[in-house]
């Protein structure tokens, strides 16, 4: 029992220890096939992403803060009484703001402002709110509350 006992240390003394090169280039294979595999999938998820936070923006926090100051004031911030930021400083005509309504003008996950214009051009009865999207142009990637 000694004996063998012995045998398996020094087997295990003399075999080589860490791994080889081809051992190591398998596992850096493996690792680029997968991040080959997974990277396309998750490529087109930030563009995704900054759509629904538009989307969120424009149908739920502005169109609240919107609300609320056609609560008080009995009318939708008029783009030539600053638009949007009135819904953070009191325009002169808003005789009964009672905001900010919001924390700060909102910008679009692209970096730029939303566009807000009342009378809306497309919903006439209220005000048209939108983001050029990605491209920063009126075009089909816009994010708008009329469609």
């Amino acid at each position: 029992m000694y004996l063998k006992g012995r045998l398996v240390m020094k087997y295990l003394r003399n075999s080589s220890k860490g791994f080889t090169l081809i051992e190591l280039m398998l596992v850096v294979i493996i690792i680029g096939a997968l991040v080959a595999m997974v990277m396309p999938r998750l490529a087109g998820r930030s563009e995704q992403a900054k759509v629904g936070a538009a989307q969120a923006d424009i149908s739920a926090n502005i169109a609240t803060g919107l609300k609320l100051y056609e609560l008080d004031n009995g009318h939708y911030p008029t783009s030539e009484e600053g638009g949007l930021n009135g819904l953070v400083t009191k325009p002169s005509s808003a005789n009964n703001w009672n905001g900010p309504y919001i924390e700060k003008k909102p910008m679009d996950p692209w970096g730029r402002e939303y566009i807000y214009k009342n009378p809306g051009v497309h919903r006439t009865y209220d005000y048209d709110l939108y983001s050029l999207g990605r491209d920063g142009q009126e075009s089909a990637d816009d994010v708008k509350n009329w469609e």
